[in-house]
């Protein structure tokens, strides 16, 4: 197993972050790639080229001063920031947004998403369920659940992509837990600092071609003692993971630099630089994410940047929010150029909202009551807004909308039925993806 570690970083829980990057286990006994993209061969293949990509904003963005601003609210909600009008009639959004203003017929807001737990944790945006009462294993994320439903659409390329550093029990972009799904579903990371490693892991394709060999004869003996039958199907997990390593597929898409200059500078070039008090800027993972889905990942998650502004909340707004206003706009303007964007849906959210009242240090605080998100593409009905809050922000006044809504959404769009689909947790009890009886797809988009 390769580890290659990097930055630490924290939120204002105190809890250290460090990235950290694991590929292959090719070595006598490690088997953790194919462990990593075993696929049940009930799930098998599919055709589906629908495809999500789940930008999260760790930390909890300020609702009031990207998507919902409160022009007619005292001056100590109100903020410093102006809303500007979009190409859609009667749609405003915050200054600092001014390309996707011109884009705002290619998604839609959610100004009244309920039901945060109010901690600094990517678990509801990744599942759509809380971390409490979670069954046998624990819930999956989205990326998990498409994993086991579809498998990979090509044999060298994981169906799930988590481009976000791996964090465990923490909110910073953990590219989600694959639960009761196990291992064989858990998202493939990446991370650009050992991209250099990721078709053979820094050994020839006649030197990997040997340990395979070697490989086949340790698992000589065990498979004859085998009764169950289950290293009949390594082998089949293990080819794939050998086809990852020796195709180029994967790594030519994390490569960006393949893209011209003028496709970069759109979407923006970021900073690695993390600071004590913030998160990768990377914009380069908006392009690469698009060019994973072209590949054909089917779900990837990223994360941008810190969100969790108890102080300085507008400076780090001027400094943020048109970054992020660059590289999703060139998102879905690429996606929409390439015939894209009716197949991919993109969502753009945090694991909740920021107080209305300003605090003494000019930021906002935790505020699990409302919140916002951004859905586009997938063939949703866009260019408008759901939900509303009230005068001052503080909750939903008008069409409050749970998280599990967002995920039946999100689940219609990749075609997957949550009124009928089950999957077994670890004591082989059915589990739905979400509680369908009592929440469904918004009839606003599908």
């Amino acid at each position: 197993m390769l580890n290659v570690l990097g930055p630490k970083y924290s939120l204002c829980d105190g809890l250290s972050r460090r990235t950290a990057l694991q590929i292959g286990g090719l070595a006598m006994g490690g088997m953790a790639l194919p462990q990593l993209l075993q696929a049940e061969q009930a799930a098998g293949l599919s055709k589906n080229n629908k495809g999500i990509i789940m930008i999260f904003l760790p930390g909890g963005p300020p609702h009031q001063d990207m998507w919902d601003l409160k022009v007619d609210a005292p001056a100590e909600i109100r903020g410093e920031f102006s809303p500007i009008s979009t190409n859609v009639p009667g749609i405003e959004i915050c200054e600092l947004f001014p390309l996707l203003a011109q884009q705002a017929d290619k998604y839609a807001i959610i100004r009244s998403i309920e039901g945060a737990t109010g901690a600094h944790f990517a678990f509801q945006c990744l599942t759509g369920n809380t971390d409490r009462q979670q069954p046998p294993g624990g819930w999956p994320s989205l990326g998990s659940v498409v994993s086991k439903v579809y498998g990979p659409k090509d044999p060298a390329v994981p169906p799930f992509v988590g481009l976000s550093p791996k964090t465990g029990h923490a909110p910073w972009g953990d590219p989600g837990q694959s639960g009761f799904l196990g291992v064989a579903h858990a998202p493939f990371q990446p991370n650009g600092q050992g991209m250099s490693d990721m078709t053979l892991n820094g050994i020839s394709a006649d030197r990997l071609g040997d340990r395979k060999k070697v490989l086949a004869a340790l698992d000589t003996f065990r498979r004859q003692a085998d009764a169950s039958g289950m290293m009949e199907g390594m082998d089949a997990f293990a080819q794939q993971a050998f086809g990852i390593l020796t195709s180029s597929k994967l790594a030519d898409a994390l490569d960006v630099e393949k893209e011209p200059v003028a496709v970069r500078d759109r979407y923006g070039r970021g900073t690695t630089k993390l600071q004590a008090d913030g998160g990768p800027k990377l914009l380069d993972h908006f392009l690469v994410a698009r060019r994973l889905i072209e590949t054909g990942v089917r779900c990837v998650t990223l994360c941008f940047s810190r969100w969790d502004w108890h102080g300085g909340n507008f400076k780090r707004g001027r400094e943020d929010m048109p970054m992020l206003d660059q590289a999703l706009s060139a998102l879905l303007e690429d996606l929409e150029q390439r015939s894209m964007l009716d197949d991919v849906t993109v969502v753009v959210w945090g694991e909740f909202g920021r107080t209305p009242k300003i605090n003494s240090t000019a930021g906002r605080d935790h505020w699990p009551r409302v919140s916002c998100g951004l859905l586009a593409g997938g063939g949703m009905r866009t260019g408008q807004v759901i939900g509303a809050t009230n005068r001052l922000g503080e909750y939903a006044q008008d069409r409050p909308v749970h998280f599990q809504e967002v995920f039946a959404t999100l689940y219609k769009n990749l075609g997957i039925d949550v009124d009928t689909l089950t999957l077994p947790d670890l004591q082989g009890r059915p589990r739905f993806l979400v509680d369908h009886n009592t929440y469904r797809p918004l009839p606003e988009l599908v």
